[in-house]
């Protein structure tokens, strides 16, 4: 019974509760569904807010960047090489560089961006492994254009080495024609002769007089042309007029001539005058060190004595006669250190061969040292060494055909103010003389 009464008065406590209850959970139904729009509209704000925040941040980055700045909020793919790491965070992201590089600056330094070097470090390597056949074909772009015209050429060489010489200062040179090889060894053995001052030169004609002529480069370029002929005709040079070869000669050595005519061929080049034109060709190869021993032949000989005895040791037909035409000549063979005992008739070339380097080369060869010292002056030599092609026509004698167009070059007209009636005489003459030109 009394249980009874509890179930009875628990269902009417919860009969009397319940419209308040219900009440209460049909006003909280809207307010839980404002609370719950107003949640989500908050988190959409936010999100909106730190997306706006981020494009803000890359706008600013945007408007400051610079070719070294990083480049992590541009539109880019960023290759990090290996042992970097790379976190995330809720706003940034966060790259670590290894010890063995520096990372990106924003500072340029020296002229060259770190991130610069980074780069080209990093992808250097496989640019070249990847373009190794396009490497060797720019090589060999690169070394058609030394040999043609886009290389550079004789001219701009002497430029170069002229580069060094003193125009403030000069070097006074009295000269006569009648002699001017006497002039000009006073003047190049002068204590006072300097090679990289300029040259100033004054002729004087055959009763003394002195030519009135202010040097502004003519008598200088004449005086070097004729110095250049005068050498040519010294006693320190043997052979054919367009092929000579040094000769030793013991007066010469003593007086030091070989370093002074090398001295005053490289000067002359230098200072925009002619060169030798004269050595062989077999000889300037070995002299610029690009042959080891000199191609020369029996004509090339000067002395007709030596020239006759080796013709007929080449010309023996028979190991007898071969012996006979040795022991005939034992005393110049002995001299040039090839006399031996020929065990057959093919000894004869060596033997010849033998007797030509020690004619040309091994008997000269105080002559030759002293000549490039000479040489050497202005670091002349050093320029023939690297540049044999460009410098051969300045050695060596080459034939220059004469055409219509070189000679015209050699002229050039100076011609009226245009409109005048001479400027129209002189066009009409220049027109026959190029006509002329080409006809002769």
């Amino acid at each position: 019974m009394r249980t009874a009464n509890l179930i009875s008065l628990t269902l009417r406590n919860r009969n009397s509760l319940e419209p308040s209850g219900l009440r209460r959970t049909r006003g909280a139904e809207g307010a839980s569904s404002s609370v719950l729009n107003f949640m989500k509209y908050r988190e959409l704000k936010e999100n909106e807010r730190r997306t706006f925040s981020k494009s803000k941040k890359k706008s600013k980055k945007t408007l400051r960047k610079d070719f070294n700045q990083d480049m992590e909020d541009g539109e880019y793919i960023l290759l990090y090489p290996d042992d970097e790491s790379v976190s995330e965070d809720e706003d940034d992201v966060v790259v670590s560089v290894p010890s063995n590089m520096s990372p990106l600056s924003d500072t340029v330094v020296g002229g060259t961006s770190q991130g610069f070097n980074t780069y080209t470090n990093i992808y250097a390597p496989v640019i070249i492994d990847s373009s190794s056949s396009d490497l060797e074909d720019v090589e060999k772009t690169q070394e058609k254009d030394c040999d043609g015209q886009d290389g550079p050429t004789a001219a701009d060489i002497v430029s170069n080495l002229a580069h060094c010489l003193n125009r403030k200062s000069c070097n006074r040179f009295n000269m006569n024609r009648a002699n001017v090889w006497d002039g000009a060894d006073r003047g190049f053995r002068r204590s006072s002769f300097d090679p990289t001052c300029s040259m100033l030169v004054k002729f004087t004609d055959d009763v003394g007089l002195m030519e009135e002529a202010l040097d502004t480069g003519g008598p200088t370029r004449e005086f070097l042309t004729l110095l250049m002929d005068a050498i040519e005709t010294r006693r320190v040079f043997e052979g054919k007029d367009n092929a000579k070869y040094l000769s030793f000669d013991c007066q010469a050595a003593e007086d030091n001539e070989y370093f002074h005519i090398g001295r005053m061929i490289a000067v002359s080049i230098v200072h925009g005058g002619p060169g030798l034109c004269c050595l062989s060709p077999n000889f300037f190869l070995y002299l610029i060190g690009k042959e080891k021993k000199t191609e020369a032949t029996i004509e090339d000989i000067p002395d007709d004595e030596v020239k006759k005895a080796l013709l007929e040791i080449k010309d023996a037909t028979s190991l007898n006669e071969l012996w006979e035409l040795t022991e005939k000549h034992s005393s110049m063979l002995q001299t040039a250190g090839c006399y031996r005992f020929m065990r057959n008739l093919e000894d004869k070339k060596r033997i010849v061969d033998e007797y030509i380097q020690w004619y040309f080369i091994n008997r000269n060869h105080l002559s030759i040292h002293r000549f490039k010292d000479g040489l050497a002056t202005l670091n002349f030599f050093n320029a023939l060494e690297q540049h044999p092609l460009l410098f051969f026509s300045f050695m060596c004698y080459t034939e220059t055909k004469l055409t219509a167009v070189a000679v015209e070059k050699i002229f050039h007209v100076q011609l009226s103010p245009p409109g005048s009636n001479d400027r129209h005489e002189e066009a009409r003459v220049l027109s026959y003389w190029r006509d002329y030109l080409l006809y002769v």
